[in-house]
């Protein structure tokens, strides 16, 4: 017979728990939920930093269960994982609600730092795709009056660190190219649900306002970024991150870029080598 003996696991150090469908807003008309990944032993009074994470969902209701396996490991390794809902952007909630919903969220989660364990001072935020687009803006408008809504707004939405995965971060250039595939009348439909218009000239105005590489602002103190781009990614162009990481240095800020070479959106985008680096930043500025 093998026997083995090993010590108990006082602190419950390296163990993970889930709470699904946490409510946060209710001011929007619509309900909006996230789930919460932390470590066991919030519950004695442990408190850890905070991570906010969003999906890509091309700006519609992202998937919470996505990267849960993979967010799950973050909580084991001494971290609160919050994975979100915001408004859908072709259902009637046009741009820029999902930015609003994220800060909310953020929000929320400093309001209810004690009962999930978490340090309200050590927030950061991470996103996919369009959640990446949602990254980078979160954490380039920090406490924006523009943004923030009546929902815990005694609390700040500022956050500590940032990491993008593949965002678009020029919207002008992204979605504003000819669609010669596309008839006219679905890209106005696209258009109105995205901006709330038709007009291109209004939705060009609104894009740019949501184009972080378009509003770094050399004068303004920013978190800093990791950005992290495929370099075969055929939604987002590579040069989407890459343009935007250039500016953020230009204007003398913090970022870090990644290049995954020859990597496509999502897919054969992720290794075990690029989580741990990500592990690695995320570490180092929170």
């Amino acid at each position: 017979m093998k026997y083995t003996k090993i010590p108990l696991n006082e602190t419950q150090t390296g163990m993970a728990r889930l709470e699904r469908d946490q409510l946060y807003s209710t001011a929007t008309g619509e309900d909006l939920f996230l789930d919460v990944l932390h470590p066991w032993n919030t519950e004695k009074g442990f408190k850890y930093p905070l991570i906010v994470f969003v999906q890509g969902s091309a700006w519609t209701t992202p998937d919470r269960n996505y990267e849960l396996p993979q967010l799950s490991c973050l909580a084991k390794r001494g971290y609160v994982v919050a994975t979100i809902n915001h408004r859908d952007t072709q259902k009637g909630h046009p741009v820029p609600a999902f930015l609003e919903d994220t800060k909310c969220a953020i929000r929320f989660l400093r309001a209810n730092a004690e009962k999930y364990g978490i340090d309200p001072e050590r927030v950061a935020i991470f996103g996919t795709s369009s959640g990446g687009n949602t990254s980078l803006l979160v954490g380039l408008t920090g406490d924006d009056p523009e943004y923030k809504t009546a929902e815990y707004a005694e609390y700040s939405d500022a956050v500590k660190t940032a990491v993008e995965c593949f965002g678009p971060a020029d919207l002008l250039k992204l979605l504003f190219r000819p669609h010669p595939e596309l008839p006219k009348e679905q890209v106005e439909m696209y258009r109105l649900g995205f901006y709330g218009t038709r007009d291109e000239e209004k939705a060009k105005e609104i894009a740019k306002k949501l184009s972080p590489t378009l509003i770094v602002d050399e004068n303004k103190e920013y978190p800093p970024f990791l950005v992290i781009q495929g370099s075969g990614d055929p939604v987002v162009p590579f040069a989407q991150s890459k343009d935007f990481a250039d500016r953020m240095e230009a204007a003398g800020k913090y970022v870090e870029f990644i290049e995954v070479e020859g990597a496509e959106h999502e897919g054969n985008f992720w290794s075990k080598e690029l989580w741990e680096l990500i592990f690695d930043y995320i570490d180092r500025t929170l």
